[in-house]
């Protein structure tokens, strides 16, 4: 899932964080972390920039700031020429076109938006004016005389907006149809596409393709603004799941499109919409296969798709070129995998029309390949491999840009450090790779247009998130940085290396022991174990850990021990490190953290073998049934929001991984830990949301049942209206202090 199964909230935190500088801490803070401070609006770090984006002419970094509550707030921008700062729209305009996400009162709405990143404010192609979306109503302001005209006012949402090249026009999505908007003022919106209901989506993005395949728009203009590329899914046949809210006295139920494994998929199809309204619909693949995906498609020029195709197993991925005209494709590359293929948006077509960048770990790591096609005849022939242009023992991790001015792809790698992201590049001739960022730890860049300019997101273990810009050149300034946390005292993580269950394998893991414990001999410290274990993830990385690195530093100074270790199945240690779980989810990563406990606890005497507690969110709460169930080594473990039988997830993760249930009926029983539930050891905490639309309450409904008929006593904890992350003060203050409460009783205070 594209959350990675939710990949851990510290790490969804890390990513979407940019902050501010603030005072700095007191010294009196040191004994004065708690959990109200951490989950407060704001937390200890303060507010961080929303929306980063790079005005189209290059000149203007733009961002919004709000307070820490996110009531008040302005739309700012560096200047690339000074690189000074600026009100772009002050706070009274902006509070009324762009209103923070905070004041949608669904949750499930304000989730997506957070989730997905959903912007609230768009550049126009001339970086003279502004679309804003004020809760699905649309905005056009001039930056010129600072007005602002209502663009849309249907009582029913548009979303995912989109200027036209030209900028003449803005086109967006409005009951599951595709709508546009002459921005001449004699002319009204109409509608380009028809018969778009809750089973029939043009252009618009459902819940399994945002989740697991990082679909963010599903419908592209074409650079000469005349028409408009889209994706049908026909959503008729798949299942529905009810997400109650249980609040009114009346119980509502919203029936959510949710294909579990095996079930029936969208049925989907590329067509191209004229602005008239007249579609023609294009052939790629085999027409008798309907079980496929589509995972992105775009224009390669005027009159010209590519489409990527990915079969039902997605070990195989085609890449089509289509000629919009005569709907004729033509099979131009495909990429195959004895594991899975990762669909990724390293897919780049170069300007000068006859290449385009590729990434496969067909080598065993994900790399960049450069790839060449006639220009002339693009349906004649395959795609010709250039060159393969990055080599070596790590993964590139992301495109962030090309400048074919100089002859440079600019992406980032952990070469350094797989416990590390930095940003290089890349000769397009497959030499002179160089790094760009500097500073050990995680930077994420985020380029200009011009590629002569980058934002660089910078955190470390123990530095909190702070913004950099940047020239190519080396030069940077810091503009943004988090409130200082040295009053706090943090604890320092060790960082330590240990074996896998193979006896071979390099883990890497992350120490976090209590103050003064260093030197101890005496085993007197309780330690809890907090894996994410799945795919995809990462947890143990020299990156700012958000507020779970936060809640475990008050849980060390309370006499706690902490161990995080990435086991097998992980991400971004390459494809043999990745698929040691294909087909048996939960055997390779419980075995491999047991290998690394016993480990621990040999090296380090002060930690007490017979205080052992395990917690974990989403694939970390999976994680935490399965070690409570196929051992009794722990006395007590928290699961929140966990998958407890595979068959309950949705279709494109978990196929990805397990295969299709009637191909691995064993492994999907062994796998889940429903069928383990007799076999119970220590104290459990299960956490759900009950509006959880990604892993649903449905999996901890069906454990509750299982651990009642096998005579288990447990704990409970739902949190009405909550979806995944189970956000808001109040709720997750109340979840943190329970989860504290959980393992002092049972392992500080060691009651039986």
């Amino acid at each position: 899932m594209q959350r990675r199964l939710g990949v851990s909230l510290c790490a969804i935190l890390l990513l979407s964080q940019i902050c501010l500088a603030q005072a700095p801490a007191t010294s009196s803070q040191s004994d004065d972390l708690t959990i109200e401070k951490i989950f407060k609006e704001g937390g200890v770090t303060g507010r961080g920039p929303e929306t980063l984006k790079w005005s189209p002419d290059g000149t203007k970094l733009s961002y919004v700031q709000r307070d820490d509550a996110g009531e008040h707030g302005e739309l700012w921008y560096i200047d690339t020429a000074s690189g000074n700062k600026a009100v772009l729209v002050a706070e009274q305009k902006l509070q009324s076109l762009a209103p923070p996400a905070s004041s949608i009162s669904d949750e499930r709405q304000k989730e997506w938006a957070t989730r997905y990143s959903v912007a609230a404010y768009q550049w126009a192609p001339d970086s003279k004016h502004l679309l804003f979306d004020s809760h699905g109503q649309l905005w056009y302001y001039s930056l010129d005389n600072g007005i602002g005209v209502q663009i849309t006012t249907s009582a029913d949402a548009s979303s995912d907006p989109k200027f036209s090249p030209d900028g003449k026009e803005i086109a967006y999505v409005r009951k599951h149809d595709i709508w546009i908007h002459p921005l001449n003022d004699n002319e009204n919106e109409h509608q380009l596409t028809t018969k778009g209901d809750e089973n029939l989506l043009n252009g618009e993005v459902d819940w399994v393709y945002a989740e697991e395949l990082a679909v963010r728009s599903n419908y592209f203009w074409s650079p000469d603004s005349r028409q408009i590329a889209f994706l049908q899914m026909n959503q008729k046949q798949v299942p529905t799941y009810p997400i109650t809210d249980w609040m009114p006295v009346h119980a509502k139920v919203e029936e959510q499109k949710y294909p579990q494994p095996g079930d029936p998929n969208p049925e989907v199809r590329v067509g191209v919409v004229e602005l008239g309204g007249r579609v023609h619909w294009i052939n790629a693949g085999d027409p008798k296969d309907k079980d496929i995906y589509i995972p992105r498609f775009g224009w390669v020029r005027d009159g010209l798709l590519y489409i990527q195709v990915l079969n039902r197993a997605q070990d195989k991925l085609q890449l089509y070129f289509a000629d919009v005209a005569t709907g004729r494709s033509k099979l131009v590359l495909t990429e195959t995998s004895d594991a899975w293929v990762d669909v990724r948006h390293d897919f780049k077509i170069l300007k000068s029309g006859d290449q385009f960048l590729w990434s496969s770990w067909r080598d065993g790591h994900t790399h960049l390949y450069l790839y060449s096609f006639d220009k002339r005849n693009p349906l004649g022939a395959e795609a010709k491999l250039v060159t393969q242009l990055t080599k070596g023992h790590f993964e590139v991790l992301d495109v962030a840009t090309i400048d074919e001015d100089a002859g440079l792809v600019y992406f980032s790698a952990n070469a350094d450090d797989p416990r590390e992201a930095q940003t290089y590049s890349v000769k397009l001739d497959g030499s002179g790779m160089q790094k760009v960022t500097t500073g050990a730890g995680s930077h994420r860049a985020n380029f200009a247009p011009s590629a002569k300019y980058f934002a660089d997101d910078y955190s470390a273990v123990l530095s909190p998130p702070h913004l950099s810009f940047c020239t190519v050149a080396g030069s940077c300034q810091v503009v943004w940085e988090s409130r200082s946390l040295e009053g706090y005292s943090l604890i320092a993580p060790q960082q330590i290396e240990l074996k896998a269950a193979d006896g071979k394998t390099t883990l890497y893991g992350s120490l976090l022991l209590p103050p003064g414990a260093e030197h101890g001999q005496v085993r007197q410290y309780p330690l809890i174990l907090n894996p994410y274990g799945g795919p995809g993830g990462m947890s143990v990385h020299n990156a700012w850990g958000g507020t779970t690195f936060l809640f475990h530093q008050i849980m060390a100074r309370r006499g706690f021990a902490i161990l995080t270790v990435d086991n097998r199945g992980m991400g971004n240690r390459g494809k043999d490190f990745a698929a040691a779980l294909k087909h048996k989810f939960g055997t390779v990563e419980l075995d491999d953290q047991l290998a690394a406990l016993d480990q621990v606890l040999q090296r380090y005497p002060m930690l007490d073998p017979n205080r052992l507690g395990w917690w974990g969110w989403s694939y970390g709460g999976f994680m935490t049934l399965t070690a409570l169930t196929h051992s009794d080594r722990f006395k007590a473990g928290v699961s929140v929001a966990p998958v407890t039988d595979w068959r309950l997830y949705d279709s494109i993760y978990t196929e990805r991984y397990m295969g299709l249930p009637k191909d691995n009926e064993q492994g999907y029983k062994n796998g889940s830990p429903v069928n383990f539930a007799a076999n119970l050891h220590g104290r459990l905490l299960e956490v759900h949301g009950t509006s959880d639309d990604n892993v649903h309450m449905q999996n901890t409904i069906q454990m509750v049942r299982h651990l009642v008929n096998a005579g288990k006593q447990f704990d409970l904890a739902l949190y009405p209206n909550k979806t995944h992350g189970i956000s808001g003060f109040k709720d997750r203050m109340q979840l943190f202090h329970r989860i504290q409460d959980q393992f002092e009783r049972w392992l500080l205070n060691a009651q039986e």
